[in-house]
């Protein structure tokens, strides 16, 4: 056995902590795309508005974005094992709960806190992983794993949630918390225990925790509800939400114990990672969006036929594990996500030219390219925005790296709904495929522009200084030779 393979094995223990941590990512994948899946069945059931149906999946983005960053840091604050038993406990009752709405207020509650549970128990998770496995080969395997099972809960969510949906659209709410359960008492068992951090001399940045938390909910409800309210409402939403941003930044510069030490963003790879990871969820779920009403609203495919189509995606859960490892020890973690980035827009453009009467056949190397592309994009960003960090600030790594996602699927679904929305003339079939065209030209935008960002890092040179990994006065380390 080589010295980089032994350095990369994990103990019985370790796969433990790392199964339990991989099961909540899962957890929190499988949940949202089983309720995407559900949304038309429970609109029937409830007798909700559009308007009110939106609500029920703005109100988890809103909780889950809105208070990622605060999550992130609190993992770091008060204990990682601590916050992610925690908020997993909460996760699950509210996920039940959900399932026993009967009046759509009920429900929108339900998702609002599920979401905030996601938002502090997954940043919680990741830091697990960061701190519990060494930099390097090890923590490499052990992200590449979680990252590939995270995708495989989106992919088989869209499956199972057709078929819980055709059972019954509660089983939707309902499966989770069996799953919750599992995780939860496996979490007792194998993620091991932490001292309480020490915050001596430090206090709560409470002013900071309300602004930053303003901010991101005001600027991704802007987002998210541009296509459905009026110019004035958008306007006005997002500038409030850059005035909570200016507020925060502000704050964060004059408090003594600051909830985002912004010293952390003089790192060039973590601020890329964040640009790079909030431009390829925007490409990639603004694309998913447009296949899914192609395929539903154009070419009449029933839900499950269409869950089935798109779970080729899926292949990133198999190659995240197997096949990213192997590129990254060779050619590094830029390369690797340069490479992702290239394919991501090759599958955007050859779907460009979608027809009418187009075969699954033809449309099969645009979604196996896709997949291929997040395996080899995903993990290795995770990778570089947590990678020279201070182990006292990974959660908030974590944090800032899943509230880019956040937002950056936000902005991809908002735009592309909303050049969809402009360039359809009519509900003729050919007006409607004259808008999904249309469309897809802002997956491709965002894929382009993300691999144009992460081609800096292609030229970046050891020896640098990691202004995130700096104590308050910034100490020196070198950037490995992946970034």
């Amino acid at each position: 056995m080589t010295p980089q393979k032994s350095a990369a094995a994990l103990s019985p223990r370790d796969w433990g902590v790392l199964l339990v941590l991989c099961g909540a990512i899962f957890l929190e994948g499988i949940d949202v795309a089983m309720l995407n899946v559900a949304l038309p069945s429970i609109r029937a059931d409830l007798g909700l508005s559009t308007g009110s149906l939106q609500w029920v999946m703005s109100a988890y983005v809103l909780g889950y974005g809105g208070f990622m960053l605060v999550g992130g840091r609190a993992a770091d604050l008060f204990g990682r094992r601590r916050m992610f038993v925690l908020w997993l406990s909460v996760f699950l009752v509210f996920s039940g709960l959900g399932g026993f709405a009967t009046e759509e207020w009920m429900l929108i509650v339900a998702r609002f806190v599920t979401g905030i549970a996601a938002a502090f128990m997954t940043p919680a998770g990741l830091s697990v992983i960061t701190t519990n496995f060494e930099e390097g080969p090890q923590r490499n395997k052990a992200l590449l794993f979680y990252s590939g099972t995270a995708a495989g809960g989106f992919s088989i969510g869209l499956v199972v949630g057709g078929l819980l949906t055709s059972v019954g659209w509660r089983w939707v709410f309902f499966a989770p918390v069996v799953l919750s359960a599992l995780i939860l008492v496996a979490a007792l068992v194998f993620v091991p225990r932490q001292s309480r951090p020490d915050r001596s001399g430090q206090s709560v940045d409470l002013a900071g925790g309300l602004t930053i938390t303003a901010a991101v909910v005001l600027l991704v409800l802007g987002v998210e509800r541009a296509t459905h309210t009026s110019p004035a409402w958008t306007v006005g939403t997002l500038g409030a939400g850059l005035a909570f941003l200016a507020a925060f930044v502000v704050t964060e510069r004059r408090v003594a114990s600051p909830l985002v030490r912004l010293g952390i963003l003089r790192s060039g790879a973590l601020v890329r990672a964040n640009l790079v990871g909030l431009l390829f969820a925007a490409g990639f779920f603004g694309f998913q969006f447009l296949v899914v009403l192609y395929l539903q609203e154009l070419r009449d495919w029933s839900t499950l036929q269409t869950s089935f189509a798109m779970i080729v995606i899926g292949v990133d859960a198999i190659l995240s594990p197997v096949l990213t490892p192997r590129l990254v020890n060779r050619f590094g973690n830029a390369r690797v996500i340069f490479g992702g980035l290239l394919l991501a827009s090759l599958s955007y453009a050859l779907f460009l030219p979608v027809g009418a009467d187009w075969t699954y056949l033809a449309m099969f190397p645009s979604l196996i390219v896709l997949g291929i592309a997040f395996s080899l994009a995903y993990g290795p960003l995770t990778i570089v925005a947590t990678e020279g960090v201070r182990e006292e600030e990974q959660g908030l790594a974590g944090g800032l790296l899943y509230t880019s996602f956040q937002f950056g699927a936000a902005i991809g679904l908002s735009t592309a709904t909303a050049v969809n929305v402009a360039a359809t003339a009519s509900t003729s079939p050919a007006a409607l495929l004259d808008g999904y065209r249309a469309a897809l030209w802002v997956p491709l935008g965002a894929a382009l522009l993300a691999t144009l960002i992460s081609a800096f890092a292609l030229r970046t040179r050891p020896a640098a200084t990691v202004a995130a990994s700096g104590g308050p006065a910034d100490r020196p380390a070198e950037i490995p030779a992946s970034h």
